[in-house]
């Protein structure tokens, strides 16, 4: 039972970083589209693709919230709709995680 203990503080440890990398990622990532777009380098609508390969992996919940902080992208119909959506996906799928449903032996 001891050792099932530590796998459990291991995995939710792992877990905990895997969230917290992806969704500082996710906010980077639209932090500089957005600095790239002031500047001039890139469209608005380039980068759509790792916007939303980067929600579904889990960082739709950071995405979103930046989209509202910066006030960068509102205008986007395919993220405004996708990006709540993946971001329920997350929370269900962080839910299962921390539920220890998803646990690799």
């Amino acid at each position: 039972i001891r050792t099932y203990c530590s796998y459990m503080i291991l995995l939710t440890v792992l877990l905990s970083t895997y969230i917290l990398a992806v969704n500082y990622y996710a906010f980077r990532l639209l932090k500089k589209q957005q600095e790239d777009t002031d500047v001039g380098d890139m469209q608005a609508g380039d980068g759509d693709g790792r916007l939303l390969l980067i929600s579904a992996m889990g960082g739709a919940i950071a995405v979103f919230l930046t989209m509202f902080f910066l006030r960068f992208r509102l205008d986007s119909m395919l993220l405004m709709i996708v990006l709540p959506l993946l971001a329920v996906v997350n929370i269900y799928c962080f839910y299962l995680g921390f539920r220890s449903i998803f646990v690799f032996w």
